[in-house]
């Protein structure tokens, strides 16, 4: 209903006396109403599915399908739901017009009627429906207005968490693109899991949008290490080594913190538990839990992949990175030990796509894989 002047105001009748059709046609029509009118409730049916009426005018006792069943087949019908409906019938018992209005009808007219009164009843209930259409327009608008502030708000949130974790990241100057590759890597795992493994249940679009979010966030606590054991050059003491598995438990303890203000946050609750276990293994002899298995989070186990393949594939200033073929080849190796197993299977599958991700998000590339 596009246009809500009478002179576009569609009304349908259906009877099954011609003398009353036309009696109610030629009354609506002294009115300016575009007038639909039908024998059959069946014809009404068909036709209203391309020409939506305004309003029903509708008869009880008729053959065939009676009112009362042409009303069911409108309030079932999504497109037509929503049209009123007013009976006008013989019946006048109480029975009749209880059932005329738990069918759906919004009002019941005696006959023989009176053409003042049918009028009134019809410019009453048009007026109601477009009053209603206009608030359902108006709420639609409303919602969209809502959805649109509340995205803006999240994106804003989101870009600023990520300036954060970039920020904790850029201590370490041979990092580059390391958390666009990361929500990339993590991403295209995450897929393959959700089309082909044992996962794929779990593996939800909710699942999906977590990961890529909360996957910057698995070395927030880094923050707290001291420069001279982040950024030495060469290898950790056994004591520097324990500093550093400290970034865990410290990224864990601060989104903790924040999860305890808005434990209802999912984004913060994967964070939490990607910076807690993303150097687990799967044989139990990760940190800082010794997780094993199913024990450690799926989010988790793919973070693990996802990190060591971006670790062996980039430059320090202690060693040159290997090759996509070489990164690969060292963590198939460690399926069953290091890694899951099933993922590393989809591993295998998205493998050229992470050669691509390493390709199109890092600063520097090996001559052999300059595109």
């Amino acid at each position: 209903m596009l246009d809500q002047t009478e002179l576009t105001t569609t009304i349908m009748a259906v009877d099954d006396t011609p003398a009353n059709l036309q009696l109610l046609e030629g009354m609506l029509l002294e009115k300016n109403y575009r007038v639909l009118s039908f024998p059959r409730g069946d014809l009404a049916l068909k036709t209203a599915q391309n020409n939506l009426p305004d309003l029903l005018l509708l008869d009880i006792n008729m053959p065939e399908m009676d009112g009362y069943e042409v009303c069911r087949r409108f309030k079932e019908d999504s497109k037509l739901h929503n049209v009123p409906i007013i009976f006008i019938s013989g019946y006048n018992d109480t029975e009749d017009r209880v059932k005329a209005f738990n069918m759906g009808g919004v009002d019941y007219i005696t006959k023989p009627f009176q053409i003042e009164e049918v009028h009134a009843r019809v410019e009453t209930h048009l007026k109601v429906h477009r009053m209603l259409w206009e608030l359902n327009k108006h709420n639609h608008s409303l919602e969209e207005q809502v959805k649109e502030k509340v995205h803006e708000i999240s994106s804003s949130q989101m870009a600023t968490i990520f300036a954060m974790a970039k920020l904790s990241e850029s201590r370490d100057d041979d990092t580059g693109n390391h958390l666009e590759r990361i929500q990339a890597y993590c991403l295209s795992l995450a897929t393959q899991l959700a089309k082909d493994s044992a996962y794929k249940k779990e593996v939800t679009p909710s699942f999906l949008e977590n990961i890529y979010l909360a996957s910057p966030l698995h070395d927030i606590g880094k923050v707290t290490i001291p420069d001279a054991i982040l950024l030495k050059p060469g290898k950790h003491t056994p004591e520097e080594f324990e500093t550093m598995k400290t970034h865990t438990l410290t990224g864990a303890k601060t989104l903790a913190s924040i999860l305890a203000k808005y434990p209802r946050n999912s984004f913060i609750r994967t964070g939490l538990t990607i910076a807690r276990s993303h150097h687990e293994r799967w044989d139990g002899t990760g940190y800082p839990d010794n997780a094993k298995g199913l024990e450690i989070t799926l989010y988790a186990r793919i973070m693990a992949i996802a990190d060591v393949y971006d670790a062996l594939r980039s430059d320090r200033c202690y060693r040159k990175g290997m090759s996509h073929e070489e990164a690969c080849n060292t963590i198939l190796a460690g399926s069953g030990t290091q890694f899951d197993p099933e993922i590393i299977i989809a591993f295998k599958a998205v493998s050229d796509d992470f050669l691509r991700i390493s390709i199109e998000k890092t600063d520097t590339l090996s001559p052999e894989e300059t595109p």
